[in-house]
């Protein structure tokens, strides 16, 4: 596996190695062992599956207190812009953002440490984007912040013309100043 920073602290994009042949591919998406050796600490307990059509975007999410998610999130269909934003008031990197494109072809991982907010755009006619979370989703604790802040200033790969299809929840998500934050 390979462990590409992000400029997010803990924060890391990770390739797998893809062992290919006449009958395809097979890869490891996530290995105890291998994650503790690449300084990555996490213990899994959820695993989730979203499908998403062209020009969904889906956050910024997160879970605040003692169910902040890690999350270990791949592609397996299609193509995705995703993005990590930095809520950790003690982090170098607080209040910052990093976006990447994610595609099943690529096979590449991103791994979102507690404590950073979570969104992507499907970019694809369909995306499938599965992650595995390191707590149980509590709804009691999501919270989410506007995927358009000025302050954060995210560069989202959108026409102009092109208003991204959002749920209710993160149209009226609150703006970086106002969400909930880490020490």
């Amino acid at each position: 596996m390979l462990k590409r920073p992000t400029g997010i602290h803990d924060a890391w994009l990770l390739e797998p190695r893809v062992l290919r042949d006449s009958r395809g591919y097979f890869l490891e998406t996530w290995n105890r062992e291998a994650f503790a050796v690449a300084g990555i600490k996490c213990d899994f307990v959820q695993d989730n599956h979203s499908r998403s059509r062209r020009h969904v975007l889906r956050g910024l999410h997160y879970q605040v207190g003692e169910e902040a998610q890690g999350k270990l999130v791949w592609v397996t269909r299609g193509k995705v812009f995703d993005v990590i934003v930095d809520l950790r008031q003690s982090s170098p990197n607080y209040g910052t953002w990093f976006g990447c494109y994610l595609t099943a072809a690529r096979h590449e991982c991103l791994w979102v440490p507690p404590g950073c907010a979570h969104g992507f755009l499907v970019l694809s006619g369909l995306a499938d984007l599965h992650y595995k979370c390191t707590r149980r989703y509590s709804p009691e604790k999501e919270r989410s912040v506007r995927w358009n802040d000025p302050t954060l200033a995210i560069q989202w790969p959108l026409l102009e013309a092109t208003t991204p299809t959002l749920s209710p929840k993160d149209t009226s998500a609150p703006l970086f100043d106002a969400c909930e934050k880490y020490p």
